[in-house]
């Protein structure tokens, strides 16, 4: 199923009928969430780019879902993968594989070493991002990261915004919501003024599976479902690109037993969290992770109700003239991609940040989820968690603005 929206599927005489977006899938439960379907990219579309000039990339990070090469840097024709890495050999020769590179080295440490390499794609363990990133920027290269940002600490997100712009180098975060469909038509609408303020919006992050996905050092192990809510929180702040205020989160004690407290690194007793928050609007947004249920569906989805129009996942509901004459200005379709670069997995959006990312490099301009945005998708879970250990604790959230 071609999942890419058109103007004509997204405008209907009726008034703006189903994008498409499709139902849950039936998963068995040990499959990852966001990997069900490879989506193709929309070749309507006609991609262009007015520089032969090629980066040079380097890929950190082949585990579980063997994830650096699994954004299409190797087949963009501005890309020339150049290093590869991961700590163990044979994950190493792996990505070496996928990336069409023979330059492997045997840590991210090593590799940023390379002054042939201009940016780097971070897809380590999430504890690591931070250190990862800064290290990578430290030695003049341009960085994305997959999420989050940081990892259960505001001082390290403080660190990284710092040496962002200390640096002066670009720093992209990979957040998969960003370039779902429905989330990009939406970011399109709102910029068009066809929601007008955000009354109240929903995000979920509802993990498929019953127990923990390996990682590196265990990291998953127990994580608190609010250190992990970019996904979720998405859907307020890469349509909007406004963040959250003030937070009150309650959790629920889990079943399982790596959630139990002292159970964990983390000592989390909590296998799901809600937060509600305070939008920079004004509105509210209620946003939930779960890695909880064994058996329920997943889902990886949000919704949105405005002043004059609404988003309830798959259909745009104008409710004034206004609304609906901003909203047929808009070309609510996909980004166009290069040959060989499909849309991918997470609902399509891998082949579209890695082009946003290089675009940006290529242009000059900050990518769509730079360090403020990602910063303003990650910290306000790490409070949200810190809320739900104090019984839902309203607590103030740090704002982080773009830098120029």
């Amino acid at each position: 199923m071609n999942r890419s929206l058109s103007r004509r599927s997204f405008l209907t005489a009726a008034g703006f009928a189903s994008l498409g977006l499709g139902a849950l899938y039936g998963q068995e439960l040990n499959q990852i969430e966001g990997f069900e379907h490879l989506v193709e990219a929309d070749r309507t579309k006609v991609w262009k780019m007015d520089t032969d000039r090629k980066i040079r990339v380097g890929l950190a990070g082949f585990g579980l879902c063997e994830f650096a090469s699994q954004f299409y840097f190797q087949n963009h024709p501005n890309v020339e993968v150049v290093a590869v890495t991961d700590l163990f050999p044979d994950r190493c020769e792996g990505l070496a594989q996928k990336a069409k590179c023979g330059n492997k080295y045997p840590s991210l440490e090593e590799m940023v070493k390379d002054d042939n390499i201009e940016a780097v794609f971070v897809a380590t363990d999430a504890p690591s991002h931070v250190n990862h990133v800064i290290a990578a920027l430290k030695h003049g290269k341009h960085v994305a990261s997959a999420v989050p940002a940081c990892w259960g600490s505001l001082e390290d997100a403080d660190r990284l915004y710092e040496a962002v712009k200390e640096t002066g180098l670009t720093y992209a975060m990979f957040e998969t919501t960003a370039f779902r469909a429905g989330a990009y038509a939406a970011r399109q609408l709102y910029g068009a003024g066809a929601f007008g303020k955000m009354i109240y919006t929903e995000g979920e992050y509802f993990h498929y599976g019953c127990g923990t996905l390996p990682g590196y050092k265990d990291w998953r192990r127990g994580l608190p479902p609010q250190w992990y809510p970019t996904h979720s929180n998405a859907y307020y702040t890469t349509v909007t690109g406004k963040g959250f205020t003030e937070v009150s989160c309650m959790g629920m004690p889990s079943i399982l037993e790596e959630y139990q407290k002292g159970a964990n690194p983390y000592d989390n007793p909590f296998g799901t969290e809600i937060a509600l928050f305070r939008t920079e609007e004004g509105g509210m947004a209620r946003m939930g992770v779960s890695w909880d249920s064994c058996g329920a569906w997943g889902s990886e989805t949000g919704r949105m109700r405005g002043e004059i129009g609404g988003f309830d996942g798959d259909n745009f509901q104008p409710q004034t003239d206004a609304a609906r004459e901003l909203a047929a200005s808009v070309d609510p379709s996909m980004p166009a991609l290069p040959e060989g670069v499909e849309g991918g997995y997470h609902g399509g959006s891998h082949g579209p940040l890695m082009c946003d990312f290089i675009d940006a490099l290529l242009r000059g301009r900050r990518p769509t989820v730079d360090v403020a945005m990602a910063l303003n998708l990650t910290v306000p879970g790490i409070v949200a968690h810190a809320s739900a250990l104090k019984d839902g604790e309203l607590m103030k959230i740090k704002h982080y603005d773009h830098l120029a």
